[in-house]
């Protein structure tokens, strides 16, 4: 007899646990910064536990080779194999514009003030200028990889609308342009959304938030394959000695 596991059951206890998690931290943690400190570890730690190790999870700004920086994001995914370079300062990571794959805002509750938060920060990263490179290997050479347009999107524990993806959610989301635009999102409580190339959203039930994201989220990070390889001799123009 074959051994067998219920996936759905075990998406669902992850995202049950993630649920209390972060029911806990909005009960007892009464200061505003530092509940939004520990909903954005949380999320962190969580994503960085599933994703395949080849993909880094942290708070960072993004920087480009002129030393452009965008606003701070709450949860990058990043590479670091073909663009090595990432930046702390006392504590905080800047991060090259060619390593990354995604960026998330993180926020409590889904509405229209946080899209168009979420979507300023997606610009803010989205306009920074990026670099390819052609990568060697023993065959050859790989010609550079045209730049992929980087995924970004929102994560809240619940939602002031009700329906979360209905009327008012459409109308703040299709009035984005096209830097700002939101590919992904989580209302963890309430469902999942999805940006389809017709400019339609998928959305998930209430039930399967959690996988719906997830697996959607993994999907668009599979479709970008990896980052390019950053022009390293731009990034040193900054030295004098280069």
């Amino acid at each position: 007899m074959t051994n067998k596991v219920n996936m759905k059951e075990l998406f669902l206890e992850m995202q049950q646990d993630m649920l209390m998690k972060l029911s806990l931290i909005r009960k007892h943690v009464t200061h505003a910064p530092t509940k939004g400190n520990a909903v954005e570890f949380s999320w962190i730690e969580f994503l960085g536990t599933y994703l395949p190790n080849r993909y880094c999870v942290d708070t960072a700004f993004i920087v480009d080779h002129t030393g452009t920086r965008s606003d701070q994001i709450d949860l990058v995914i990043y590479d670091q194999q073909y663009s090595p370079f990432v930046f702390c300062h006392a504590g905080v990571k800047y991060i090259p514009a060619e390593s990354v794959y995604a960026i998330f805002e993180v926020k409590q509750t889904l509405n229209k003030q946080h899209i168009e938060y979420a979507a300023k920060k997606a610009k803010s990263v989205r306009a920074l200028k990026r670099t390819s490179v052609p990568i060697v290997h023993a065959g050859g050479t790989y010609p550079p990889r045209p730049v992929f347009d980087i995924v970004a999107g929102i994560i809240t524990t619940s939602s002031d609308w009700k329906p979360p993806f209905g009327k008012s959610f459409q109308e703040v989301t299709g009035a984005l342009e096209p830097l700002q635009r939101l590919n992904i999102g989580c209302t963890l409580d309430s469902g999942s959304f999805l940006l389809q190339p017709d400019g339609t959203f998928d959305t998930s039930s209430k039930e399967e938030t959690w996988i719906f994201f997830f697996i959607k989220l993994f999907t668009q990070l599979q479709n970008l394959g990896t980052v390019p390889a950053m022009d390293i001799d731009l990034y040193s123009q900054a030295l004098d000695s280069i």
